[in-house]
């Protein structure tokens, strides 16, 4: 068993390949849908030196199967949002406080003390059903802030403009995080009420998460991050790069350029052939190393297209057609 103490303390690439390889070896052993998918492929576990050399698991797979690594009781499974019908993936989770301290240490890592922020949440789609990983994750954030003006808003518009408003004069750090369509929503209101969000700017902060959930029209990154910051007077989108699979977040702090936690890395896999990778810069389908996932599986081919960059940066650029929409933070090509 790999020890958090080892995952969260990664400081070298050296160190990240050597606990990858540790943990695809325990995931083996432990995980028997990932063990019969190495197999299928005839993987020689012993042969596997490198992470360039690890199957990855097709996300798919978390919609048919229970992906766990160990027989420990589940403490919460995580669900995937989906329209009527649609199969949803589920993230079974035996130890939640590995969750927990995943997204508290990157949080840290790309934004300082938690404490520093006023956080406002606009997350309607995800507070509407159970099960959203995401809702988790900014309901203890909220928590930490120890503020009592942070919070979830749902419809209420005319309070989250007053409090926006009210806090940005106050000069506060204020994290304004929420799901792409309900930004765009919150904008159009404002002005149907001739009350402009396009003064604030300042110390705060718009973090947009996940698509259009079918409530609007796909869009180009660009065009959407020129409307939001348009909307609201701010100069960057931040973004969010996070799965109901993956027990790690990338962040954007701006042109939708994303950063991992020392504990995650993606690789870009052809689209031709899933298993040869592309140089930087080349288009191909994301694979996610996750060490957080300890106990499901930390090796995962997204459905989704980016390219990479030198600096292990990535961007994320569409999905592959006929995939399901679910809650990654994505847009069209």
């Amino acid at each position: 068993m790999i020890a958090t103490t080892d995952i969260f303390t990664i400081a070298s690439q050296k160190q990240f390949e050597k606990i990858a390889l540790k943990t695809f070896r325990y995931q083996y052993e432990n995980n028997l849908v990932y063990q019969e998918f190495c197999n299928h492929l005839k993987t020689d576990v012993q042969k596997v030196k490198s992470i360039e050399q690890i199957p990855f698991l097709p996300i798919q797979f978390f919609k048919s199967h229970n992906v766990v690594s160990n027989n420990n009781p589940i403490e919460t499974t995580f669900t995937s949002s989906g329209t009527t019908g649609m199969i949803t993936s589920k993230h079974q989770v035996t130890d939640v406080s590995i969750y927990e301290e995943s997204y508290q240490k990157a949080f840290s890592e790309f934004y300082g003390n938690i404490e520093d922020y006023v956080v406002l949440a606009l997350l309607p789609s995800y507070l509407e059903r159970e099960g959203s990983s995401l809702i988790h994750m900014v309901e203890d954030l909220i928590q930490r802030t120890n503020r009592p003006e942070s919070g979830f808003y749902l419809h209420n518009h005319d309070e989250l403009i007053k409090n926006l408003t009210q806090l940005n004069k106050e000069g506060k750090n204020i994290i304004l995080i929420g799901v792409t369509y309900a930004l765009l929503d919150l904008i159009e209101y404002s002005k149907s009420i001739s009350f402009p969000l396009w003064g604030l700017g300042g110390s705060t902060i718009i973090m947009e998460t996940g698509g259009m959930k079918g409530k609007r029209k796909e869009m180009i990154r660009e065009e959407l991050h020129q409307q939001l910051c348009d909307g609201f007077g701010v100069t960057a989108i931040h973004s969010e790069y996070g799965m109901t699979e993956l027990l790690s977040q990338a962040y954007s702090l701006g042109d939708g350029i994303f950063e991992c936690p020392a504990w995650m890395q993606i690789l870009v896999r052809d689209t031709e052939d899933a298993l040869t990778y592309i140089p930087t810069g080349k288009t191909g389908g994301i694979n996610v190393i996750d060490l957080a996932n300890i106990n499901s599986c930390s090796f995962i081919a997204t459905q989704d297209l980016g390219k990479k960059y030198p600096n292990n940066s990535f961007e994320v650029l569409g999905r592959f057609d006929n995939s399901d929409i679910r809650g990654c933070n994505l847009m069209v090509l």
